[in-house]
């Protein structure tokens, strides 16, 4: 097999006239892939699959290579197989269809249910501003909402008796979200008991607003998420984003199909909101390893 890979190399020099530190670059990345390959007990490139590629990333993954050198890696190991198919040494290329590990590094961090249970349970509900901020917790998690979406809300767009609220978001597109029964009932106290004794007789269009009567900073709903997930011990990284992630990923691991994830989240690509099936595979892949008996 390594001596496909010497006319492949030769091939990208001279017809493509790559450079020497590329074709360099090309053998290295080829040679470690086709080591696995072997210790896989494949003695056949006819015989390589799309899910021996996928292991084979992963396995560099796990080894702490950066995504950026996966992604070079994948990169050679789709010219090699496509340069195999061209010239009719087999039959199917096995790397179409494989996803980019680029997206591995912007796959976020989310929250466990019991995680955004207790994050949403620190604030003091009996206090002005716990009122608030539960409110505003118990908003971005129904929702999944952008932060800057969330603090620039206005009061108008949230109609609690039906259970939506319509929201702006970038390109000023907007879209309507519906609210479920536990963050009704927090918006409903909020308005009833807080927000009159935070804008003390003056009037705002925002829904959530600061002790001095107007809507709240980003970088305050930052540091409140922050405050309430060191008191709930959360261990995680924490920004305000991070609701939005737990929101998209446990309606997908409940069954929610990924158009309905898409719009409302505001995505107007889907292979953003893809992101969030990423998650739910490595998941899947976590609890495979810990619990098969023969991982």
């Amino acid at each position: 097999m390594k001596e496909l890979i010497d006319t492949f190399l030769n091939y990208l020099s001279v017809e493509r006239g790559l450079s020497r530190n590329t074709i360099i670059s090309y053998r290295e990345d080829l040679n470690t892939y086709l080591d696995f390959i072997e210790k896989s007990n494949i003695d056949a490139l006819s015989k390589i699959t799309k899910n021996n590629i996928t292991g084979f990333m992963y396995t560099q993954k796990d080894k702490g290579i950066a995504p950026n050198s996966i992604a070079r890696r994948l990169a050679a190991i789709r010219m090699f197989h496509r340069f195999l198919t061209r010239e009719r040494i087999v039959k199917e290329d096995p790397s179409t269809l494989i996803d980019s590990p680029k997206l591995w590094k912007r796959i976020p961090e989310t929250l466990t249910l019991n995680e955004v249970e207790a994050l949403i349970a620190q604030p003091n509900a009996r206090d002005t501003q716990g009122t608030r901020d539960r409110a505003i917790l118990e908003t971005l998690y129904a929702t999944g909402m952008r932060v800057s979406e969330a603090v620039n809300l206005k009061k108008d767009n949230v109609n609690l008796d039906i259970g939506f609220l319509r929201c702006v978001g970038k390109g000023n597109k907007e879209r309507v979200i519906p609210l479920g029964k536990k963050a009704i009932a927090s918006i409903n106290r909020y308005l009833e008991t807080s927000r009159p004794k935070l804008l003390k007789n003056r009037d705002s269009d925002f829904l959530f607003v600061s002790r001095f009567g107007k809507n709240i900073s980003r970088q305050s709903f930052w540091k409140m998420v922050k405050k309430y997930a060191l008191a709930a011990r959360i261990k995680k990284p924490i920004k305000p984003h991070i609701l939005r992630h737990s929101f998209a990923t446990h309606l997908l691991e409940h069954g929610a199909d990924l158009r309905s994830v898409q719009e409302m989240l505001g995505h107007s690509n889907i292979s953003t909101t893809q992101i969030y099936t990423h998650i739910n595979k490595d998941r899947l892949k976590n609890i495979h390893r810990q619990f098969h008996p023969r991982p």
